[in-house]
């Protein structure tokens, strides 16, 4: 693969779009975000709050904690601290500099304030509008299909900027179609580093340190810490156990930020640290450990390209997958054993739901990362999952194509019911 050619400068490109920081969980940042860009147009601060939310996006933000509300959790939360202290240009990180009497501030702000959630008519997952009131003045914001994708903004009735809203948010996107296993086997052999050494050097620093922060304190259900404490020192529960602490501390408010993967922070915990993990085990140098986590993070999002942002299906599963990869690259696997490490390990987790972002996630990260690890083991020892065998085809491409399918088609309705169910509680 040459370093001019389309397909090489494509992974590196989106690599350095998908690889980026956020603080707190993706959805509760987007509400945010959209909250303090409608307060910035609004220009003072809003006396009424009504957020309009599509399931998914109420999905995930019912039960996870916001960063900087002091244990605060939901969709209130999340638009409040973003109205009183986000700043709006820092994107994800939008509520990443809340100085202490914003904190102070908010319950009293909470309050006082009526802040109304209704559903979003749109058959868009995730789409936020957020609407704010000040006497008679009022703004709106809206982003959809990603997460500061903005396509509506308006004050006092009239339109200061509408986008036709599309699955293709940018302009000259890069061809996330392009993403294939062998093409991205070679890439990880042939990039010149420095040409996303920074990029994945930012992923190593913030995502180990939420892991340490994860274990080193209290968070959740402390799903690093039992596993730790349950199943020993070895590097196969290690990398479980940093991978779920990582998610421990996301998911419970810990105010460290996450370089995300396809949207999302537990994604991009998931398919770096157990591979850092490993490197640390097997005394790889950097370069390998690049060339690693260039496969773990491609192939995860190329599965996360034909399953779509959200979904009922739970994203730790892809990023499982595309940690086995990374893993199976250390130990030494070439094309074959990459391959079906990808595929065993979907085969074994595929079942897994996404029911929103909360404490439990971590868990089930670790049995992502688990079925990566035993996908690898399994291949290493001459057994593998068979063309036929459940949802499963022959070539590793067509296995990741026909799962994309099942999260994104398949699920849908389940998707649905998930959605209210939970609502039903709320």
């Amino acid at each position: 693969m040459e370093k001019s050619s389309v397909t090489y400068q494509t992974y590196v490109r989106i690599l350095k779009r998908e690889l980026v920081p956020a603080m707190g969980c993706t959805e509760p940042i987007a509400i945010a975000f959209c909250a303090a860009k409608a307060r910035a147009v609004l220009g003072q601060l809003p006396d009424r709050i009504h957020i309009e939310a599509s399931g998914n996006i109420i999905k995930n933000v019912k039960s996870v904690i916001v960063p900087n509300t002091d244990g605060r959790s939901g969709i209130a939360a999340a638009a409040a601290i973003g109205v009183l202290g986000g700043d709006e240009e820092a994107l994800l990180e939008v509520i990443s500099r809340v100085p202490d009497s914003v904190r102070a501030a908010l319950g009293d702000y909470l309050n006082k304030t009526e802040i109304t959630v209704t559903p979003a008519e749109s058959d868009c997952l995730l789409d936020i509008t957020v609407h704010v009131y000040a006497g008679d003045a009022s703004a709106a914001v809206r982003v959809a299909n990603e997460h500061t994708n903005l396509v509506y903004i308006g004050k006092d009735g009239k339109v200061l900027l509408e986008k036709e809203v599309v699955e293709q948010t940018e302009e000259d996107v890069p061809d996330y179609d392009l993403l294939n296993v062998n093409d991205i086997l070679e890439f990880a052999s042939v990039c010149d580093l420095d040409d996303v050494r920074d990029t994945l050097r930012r992923q190593i620093e913030m995502n180990t340190a939420i892991s340490d922060e994860g274990l080193k304190h209290n968070y959740g259900a402390n799903i690093g810490k039992v596993l730790l404490s349950a199943y020993g020192g070895d590097v196969r529960n290690r990398a479980k156990a940093r991978a779920a602490a990582g998610s421990d501390a996301r998911m419970n408010g810990c105010e460290l930020p996450v370089v995300i993967n396809s949207g999302s922070g537990n994604q991009g915990i998931t398919a770096s640290v157990p591979v850092i993990e490993y490197a640390r085990e097997l005394n790889c140098g950097e370069d390998t450990l690049y060339r690693a986590l260039i496969i773990s993070n491609l192939v995860t999002l190329q599965e996360k390209n034909g399953i779509g942002r959200l979904s009922a299906y739970c994203g730790a599963v892809s990023a499982g997958a595309g940690t086995g990869a990374g893993i199976a690259y250390l130990c030494g696997g070439g094309k074959d054993e990459i391959a079906h490490t990808i595929v065993n390990a979907l085969a074994i987790t595929s079942g897994i739901v996404c029911d929103g972002a909360k404490s439990s996630c971590a868990a089930k990260i670790a049995a992502a990362v688990d079925a990566g690890i035993l996908g690898y083991e399994m291949y290493r020892q001459g057994q593998q999952f068979y063309a036929g065998d459940g949802l499963v085809l022959k070539g590793v491409d067509n296995t990741i194509r026909n799962f994309g399918r099942l999260g994104k088609v398949g699920m849908r309705e389940t998707d649905r019911e998930i959605i209210r169910m939970m609502t039903e509680t709320c």
